[in-house]
């Protein structure tokens, strides 16, 4: 399995899934005008390395903005997480917000209230 990595543009996050590791990043603003073609390589990626996953998975999201749409697939994207979390793996997911950011806070606390994944919530400055 290769190392997936996407450079961050006007548009889109920039993504680093690393299967040796199992560290996945995203970071960036979230707002591409078709979410389904960006994301849906990013879920196929997941879903491939729960095949053959490490002992311990870290999910890092760092979002500036994210739009409705993106926000549909990173749903997507949390369903699969919650799946194998549900079997047993070892999963955390740090989900980063800028102090005062109470749009990005909010759409954390929403995934991490539906999803009951191992969901931290972390401010920074």
């Amino acid at each position: 399995m290769e190392k997936l990595e996407i450079e961050k543009k006007t548009n889109t996050p920039a993504v680093i899934f690393d299967h040796e590791s199992g560290h996945m990043k995203i970071e960036g603003r979230s707002i591409p005008e078709n979410p389904g073609e960006f994301y849906d390589d990013l879920i196929d990626w997941v879903k491939e390395y729960f095949k053959q996953p490490k002992t311990n998975t870290i999910i890092d999201l760092n979002l500036e903005y994210v739009n409705s749409g993106s926000s549909k697939y990173l749903l997507g994207l949390f369903r699969v997480i919650k799946d194998e979390a549900q079997k047993g793996r070892n999963i955390t997911v740090n989900w980063y917000y800028e102090e005062d950011d109470e749009a990005i806070l909010n759409l954390g606390e929403h995934y991490k209230s539906s999803l009951k994944i191992p969901f931290n919530l972390i401010e920074y400055i």
